[in-house]
């Protein structure tokens, strides 16, 4: 790609990452000098951010079908006998980049035809405060905006870094474009990336192994999310937990091996098509040169930002992966909207808006979904915190007993009053949409009773599940409140 000529480097406000940052580039600074620098995304340097290009979307568009695969499962379960015909993959992909890609495409071409945004394409790094190069061009800005987000950590063994081996190991940015579905897929890791990828290939009929250094999966969630999580994914995939990658190797069939070690020292071999890496993401700020504009790294490796997502340096800002260890889209978004409303206040003299991150969702789109919000039970234990928890299963509400339910459930922990939501989790269909009004009543302070008891409620509806559930932590803190 070129570079869109432009006179003069000089601009009001220079964007690094093309993801959320985006964002920023609308009416609102239409009188604005932008230049926006990018790097692109993935095997084809896309343009548009991760999400677009390598992850969320894609990854879901590919995530549904694999969840319709198993429906001659779920349909047995009420009786119904179907069949699964087949699964056309590279139809699939066709269809998911065809959208994508096309997105990029367009955004791109809009991008440049803005009169006030030049649009540069490398490696963007600060010469100082105000400065930053991209190839042998230097960009002078009064306001920088650094959206560069992260990439995909690999593994450090023997053998990952064979440029013969490093073939069949791919990321989160790569394995969704293979040329052939693998036929055995081993996973590593154990986290949101590894559970949604291990549903997605298991779906579309590769033998999939998923290797994690401890147990249960998503240990970053509440711990019934992940043994519920766990104990379904074992019925699909081939699990190996508590072992740590140790080598990779090339094996007489044309493919890999993958070598691991327990906590016993005995050692396994994994043989497969392709590897997939899913062991977290590094924050892309150590990329930036970011010490040139007076600015350091934490010790993770983020870009430190306050309640108005401003780095040290006043007129530097920050907002997604490079900032935020929780890397998700709907936060970067929501970041991009404060960021931009911080830029035309400070513009105007007007007082700056802080960031609400008190209760960022999260969902995995794996076969069950999963969603969460607020605290896990461990978290409120670790604090100190008083805390009543409740499970309501899915099977107990008129729905699930047509669904002929098995294993889902809604978690609440609330305070010992049982009238502000701590924290919530789903297991089960449709748990990213069921979670929403959870959300929203953490977020606007609503009271369970209010939630439970001051609306309707569709009946025989699965939301049912979440009515009952504020309704059972509400009596249970109510009985333990009075001894009872």
């Amino acid at each position: 790609m070129q570079e869109r000529p432009s006179a003069a480097d000089d601009v009001d406000l220079c964007i690094i990452g093309s993801g959320s940052g985006l964002a920023l580039v609308d009416d609102d600074i239409n009188d604005w000098r932008i230049a926006l620098i990018d790097d692109g995304t993935g095997p084809n340097d896309a343009f548009g951010g991760t999400c677009l290009n390598a992850g969320c979307i894609p990854s879901k568009m590919l995530a549904l079908p694999a969840s319709l695969s198993l429906m001659p499962q779920t349909a047995a379960r009420v009786d119904l006998n179907l069949d699964l015909v087949g699964i056309d993959f590279k139809a699939i992909q066709s269809r998911t980049f065809g959208r994508t890609d096309s997105i990029s495409a367009s955004g791109l071409a809009g991008l440049v035809r803005r009169p006030n945004v030049q649009v540069l394409f490398g490696s963007a790094t600060f010469v100082d405060d105000h400065t930053i190069r991209v190839g042998h061009r230097q960009i002078r800005a009064e306001q920088i905006v650094i959206a560069a987000g992260s990439r995909p950590r690999l593994v450090d063994a023997p053998g990952f870094d064979d440029p013969y081996l490093q073939g069949f190991v791919h990321t989160s940015e790569s394995i969704m474009r293979v040329d052939e579905l693998p036929q055995r897929l081993v996973i590593l890791g154990g986290g949101s990336e590894a559970v949604e990828f291990g549903h997605i290939f298991a779906g579309m009929g590769s033998q999939v192994s998923i290797v994690c250094r401890s147990e249960p999966l998503l240990r970053a969630m509440d711990s019934a999310v992940g043994i519920r999580v766990t104990e379904h994914l074992a019925q699909r995939v081939v699990l190996r937990l508590n072992q740590t990658v140790t080598g990779l190797d090339s094996d007489d069939l044309g493919g890999v091996v993958v070598s691991t070690e327990d906590s016993y020292g005995i050692e396994y071999t994994y043989q497969a098509d392709a590897v997939l890496v899913c062991q977290g993401r590094i924050p892309n700020g150590d990329q930036l040169r970011i010490d040139a504009a007076g600015i350091s790294l934490d010790e993770a490796g983020f870009i430190p930002v306050d309640e108005h997502l401003r780095t040290s340096v006043p007129h530097i800002w920050a907002l997604g992966d490079v900032c935020s260890p929780k890397m998700l889209k709907h936060l970067a978004n929501a970041q991009a909207r404060v960021v931009k409303k911080n830029l035309l206040a400070e513009r105007e003299g007007r007082p700056l808006i802080e960031r609400d991150e008190r209760f960022v969702p999260e969902g995995i789109f794996t076969e069950p979904q999963v969603a969460a919000v607020g605290a896990t039970e461990q978290e409120l234990q670790d604090a100190g915190i008083g805390y009543v928890a409740h499970v309501q299963e899915y099977a107990s509400v008129a729905y699930g007993w047509a669904m002929n339910d098995v294993g889902h459930f809604v978690k609440l922990l609330a305070d010992p009053m049982g009238e502000q939501l701590l924290g919530a989790h789903i297991v089960g269909p449709e748990a990213t949409v069921l979670i929403q009004p959870l959300i929203q009543a953490m977020s606007f302070g609503q009271t369970i009773s209010e939630v439970a008891k001051g609306q309707y409620w569709i009946h025989p509806a699965l939301s049912e599940v979440v009515e009952n559930a504020l309704l059972g932590v509400h009596e249970l803190a109510t009985e333990q409140s009075a001894g009872l």
